[in-house]
């Protein structure tokens, strides 16, 4: 995998593990809430979910970390970037269909620049 790829790949797996803060600690707080647009009755009433949801990003991260540890084998790590990415993109294919359009700017399209990058160089 290229230098390239490998940068754009951390900065996917960087993105989803602020997405875990967010969603596991920080759902109720005021940053939280901004970000996520939401009303201290919404957060506390779907803490939990945002939780569970935040965990899954923490998943999501955890592949793309591990497709960027030497493992001797290039094609190994190319092919487990590739599935990691495709998942970030299909999540957020679905984010961007089911609650905001900006799901498919802030989460798809990096992971779809890296899938390229690392498909492409």
């Amino acid at each position: 995998m290229s230098v390239l790829a490998q940068i754009l790949i951390a900065i996917v797996a960087l993105e989803h593990i602020l997405f875990l803060v967010l969603e596991m600690f920080l759902w109720d707080k005021p940053q939280g809430m901004k970000v996520f647009r939401n009303t201290p009755e919404a957060a506390a009433g779907t803490k939990v979910l945002a939780a569970n949801q935040g965990l899954y990003n923490g998943f999501l991260a955890a592949g793309l970390i591990w497709s960027l540890i030497p493992l001797g084998a290039p094609a190994a790590a190319s092919s487990i970037a590739t599935f990691f990415l495709l998942c970030v993109i299909v999540a957020g294919l679905y984010g961007a269909l089911s609650v905001s359009r900006r799901i498919l700017w802030v989460q798809a399209a990096p992971a779809l620049v890296a899938l390229a990058v690392v498909w492409l160089l």
